[in-house]
């Protein structure tokens, strides 16, 4: 029986004066009885619109049609046959823009809420079955290195030792999972869960090896020519933050979202049992319209600020943020100046941060991107009175791989070059993710670096 209502079923939340508070998880995901009502909206479409856009393509009318059915487990097996991360995925992926955004329900209503679906199945199946035994993958005698546990390299070892291949992770942090842990916020992706997809890997047989920077401790030339590996994947991601380039930028108070969230969620700053050194400012501007910018919007009020700006250029119909993450965050009080562009950080005579003046915009012509090109009203200049700034405006590549790799081929983004299988100028190294196409999802970077793995596999299989 299909279930024609037009609206998904609410998903459980904490309060937002309550949320905004703490770092607990802001969802709590659906109940057994909520699953099965919600999976029941599908429509069952014979064309299967909804996996064309699942970069992973993910099965997905099959593991609901399961929910719907009450087998859980089911469906949970049905998500893991091409997704190494389903507990992951389905909190942070933009299923809006993807899977959720090609349902058909969407036309007429809200589409079927494909993403607390893969969580609710994800989250069943380790509640019931988090403690069965992983039986290591017989090897098929090849060694593949890859660089970065991050979303990329982790679906790309997952899917290779699958294969029997001997698979070595080296990651630069003392933590694996990379952006995972370093970048997404406890109460939207809790890090035990991380932890514990980690954890199936190892008991499979990959092996991690955290602390280590390639290009610096060792090199990938020196991996395949000393070490042993037949093959490498580059899943590095791109880090490196961005700055505007405006006066005041060398100020006390200004900071990258990355250093700022990297302190919160990698070195646990929000614990009191960790003495990790934050600034703790009480009016704070985020310069930004992403997901890592309500990221840093939503852990500086949790850190006790009582204002926080989103300053973006764009109106709130350009807003890159996924329209959930906006949504609680309004809820959860942060202020949002929009069409709004920083000039200049003011400091005092101490060398601290006092305000961000700004200039307010309107909207012209489509630029490049296909987005209105924000243009300057002259004589608005304003200053929004802070003590302190984070930067959110995007990353690129740290090039310390290209830099320190033989005759390794950069792409026109700057970012290491890869064909659409993944693969470079250099026989057997492999590259995906981040690291080739500048900042993107999680589950696109799941999705090269199972191409990556496919890739891998044909070549050493010659």
């Amino acid at each position: 029986m299909i279930n024609l209502v037009r609206e998904k079923n609410p998903m459980p939340e904490q309060a937002p004066d309550v949320r905004n508070k703490n770092f607990l998880e802001v969802s709590s995901g659906y109940t057994e009885e909520m699953a099965v009502s919600e999976a029941m909206r599908c429509l069952k479409c014979r064309k299967k619109p909804c996996m064309s856009g699942c970069p992973v393509m993910v099965k997905i009318p099959d593991f609901i049609a399961k929910i719907a059915e009450g087998e859980f487990e089911e469906a949970y097996q049905i998500i893991s046959e091409t997704s190494s991360l389903p507990a992951i995925c389905g909190r942070v992926c933009p299923q809006e823009n993807q899977c959720e955004g090609k349902c058909v329900h969407g036309v007429k209503g809200e589409p079927v809420a494909i993403g607390r679906l893969e969580r609710f199945a994800a989250d069943w199946h380790a509640e019931h079955y988090g403690d069965e035994e992983i039986k290591p993958a017989e090897s098929n005698g090849h060694k593949v290195a890859v660089i970065g546990a991050g979303p990329a390299g982790l679906a790309c070892a997952g899917d290779l030792i699958n294969k029997g291949y001997e698979v070595t992770v080296y990651e630069s942090l003392h933590k694996t999972g990379g952006v995972l842990v370093y970048g997404i916020p406890q109460f939207r992706l809790p890090k035990e869960i991380v932890a514990a997809e980690v954890a199936k890997l190892e008991a499979k047989g990959v092996k991690f090896v955290t602390n280590a920077i390639v290009g610096r401790a060792i090199t990938v030339d020196e991996l395949m020519r000393e070490e042993g590996f037949e093959s490498v994947f580059i899943g590095t991601g791109a880090g490196l933050p961005s700055f505007m380039k405006i006066p005041g930028e060398n100020l006390l108070g200004v900071c990258s979202a990355n250093e700022y969230l990297t302190r919160i969620n990698l070195m646990k700053a929000y614990l009191p049992e960790y003495d990790t050194p934050i600034q703790h400012a009480d009016k704070i501007a985020v310069v930004g319209g992403g997901n890592v910018a309500m990221d840093a919007a939503r852990c500086a009020k949790r850190m006790g600020a009582s204002e926080v700006y989103i300053i973006y250029r764009r109106s709130m119909e350009e807003l890159p943020a996924r329209a959930e993450e906006v949504h609680h965050a309004m809820e959860e009080g942060i202020i949002f100046k929009l069409l709004t562009n920083p000039v200049e950080i003011k400091g005092d005579e101490t060398g601290h941060v006092t305000g961000i003046e700004c200039v307010s915009m309107e909207l012209g012509e489509p630029d490049a991107s296909g987005r209105r090109r924000p243009v300057v009203i002259e004589g608005s200049n304003h200053v929004v009175p802070v003590d302190m700034v984070i930067m959110s405006i995007g990353t690129k590549l740290n090039t310390l791989i290209l830099d320190t790799t033989e005759e390794l081929a950069a792409n026109e983004r700057g970012g290491i070059g890869a064909d659409a299988d993944a693969a470079t100028n250099r026989p057997g190294i492999f590259a995906g993710g981040d690291a080739v196409t500048g900042a993107a999802t999680v589950i696109k970077a799941m999705g090269a670096g199972k191409t990556a793995a496919a890739g891998i596999d044909e070549y050493l299989s010659k």
